[in-house]
């Protein structure tokens, strides 16, 4: 290659160094700007925030001992709530135990009652009303015969049997 075929390639590689360069710088450049722009913004929001910032901090700061203060407290709540339902489960087991036993010894006493009224019952129709219908038959036994001699009317013979074909 010729030295100025060289020197045409080594100018324009310089060239489009200095170009690249020069276009790097002017990136830079706006890269700057838009740096300090957005600079100016945010340093205009941390102005603005700022103050929310500092009472949101104050919040928190004010909070964390009265949030700490109920997490307490609601365990304690809850360790109570806790010994309170196994006081409460065997007092509920208890009672069920001692009702069942209560039940167990109504049902032996009200059979025993059922048994002793039967057993009055067959007392008072064994003593009582077998003998009461006893006398009480004797008694329509007599009447019958009272009554059939009061009347002295006797029926003929053609009417008793008259009678007796009836229930044949």
């Amino acid at each position: 290659m010729s030295d100025n075929a060289f020197r045409v390639i080594i100018t324009i590689g310089v060239a489009a160094s200095w170009v690249t360069i020069l276009v790097m710088a002017v990136a830079m450049l706006w890269i700057y700007r838009s740096s300090r722009r957005l600079e100016e913004k945010l340093g205009l929001l941390v102005e603005r925030v700022s103050p929310v910032l500092d009472s949101a901090r104050s919040l928190v700061d004010d909070a964390r001992p009265k949030i700490q203060e109920i997490i307490v407290r609601a365990a304690e709540i809850s360790a109570s709530a806790r010994d309170q339902m196994t006081r409460l489960d065997a007092l509920v087991t208890e009672t069920s135990d001692c009702v069942r036993v209560q039940i167990e010894r109504i049902d032996v006493v009200v059979g025993d009652a059922v048994n002793r009224v039967q057993e009055t019952t067959a007392a008072v129709q064994s003593t009582i009303l077998k003998p009461v219908r006893e006398v009480n038959g004797v008694i329509s036994g007599v009447r019958a015969a009272l009554s059939t001699l009061a009347r002295g009317n006797r029926a003929s013979v053609d009417h008793a049997t008259q009678d007796e074909e009836m229930f044949i």
